[in-house]
């Protein structure tokens, strides 16, 4: 079975994660899930994305039949779940925070085969840690990428690079929101012939 014989869905409407899968050469399509992406009490953000990668997928794959992919992350320090700041004040507090710090951002996916009803889950962790950043450098940053909708407040495939001492990891795409060297093992597990 090649992937000219499978539906492949991408359960989200990413500009982000669309982007990242193209680089695989295949053929997708995007469909919106309805999930609610609550988070449970006492869940823990392995936890949570874990659970909300497979809910997005099942979600999409109970009407659309074939291989739906679904991806849910959270960026965390230490123990603190870090959400998308929405305005320019709120990402200002939040990088005033992470100056100098580590943050671990969990990255659920979920490789649903929705005709038979099987599933490969996966949690991809990827750390970065934080230059010593002043409120000037931080607010020259917010105003030239304007990641109010990213969590951790910046987009590393721009300008947010620039705040970054080092990176660790073993799949820098998992960062931008959908792992493509676990994607890739998934697919293959699944059929999908890929170079």
């Amino acid at each position: 079975m090649n992937s000219s014989s499978r539906r492949l869905i991408l359960a989200s409407t990413s500009p982000f994660r669309r982007e990242l899968l193209t680089r695989l050469g295949v053929s997708f399509e995007t469909a919106a899930p309805e999930v609610d992406e609550t988070r449970r009490e006492n869940e823990s953000a392995t936890e949570l994305v874990a659970r909300l990668a497979a809910a997005k997928a099942r979600a999409v794959g109970a009407w659309e039949p074939g291989l739906v992919i679904g991806s849910d992350q959270v960026a965390t320090l230490g123990e603190t779940v870090l959400g998308k700041p929405g305005s320019h004040e709120q990402a200002m507090e939040q990088l005033l925070l992470l100056s100098g710090h580590a943050v671990t951002f969990q990255t659920g996916l979920c490789l649903l085969d929705s005709e038979n009803d099987t599933q490969q889950l996966d949690v991809v962790p990827f750390t970065v840690h934080f230059r010593e950043l002043d409120a000037a450098q931080i607010d020259r940053y917010l105003r030239h990428d304007q990641p109010y909708n990213c969590a951790g407040s910046f987009k590393s495939e721009g300008l947010g690079i620039t705040l970054f001492k080092r990176m660790e990891g073993d799949d820098p795409s998992a960062l931008i929101g959908l792992p493509l060297i676990r994607l890739t093992a998934m697919l293959e597990n699944a059929g999908v012939l890929l170079p």
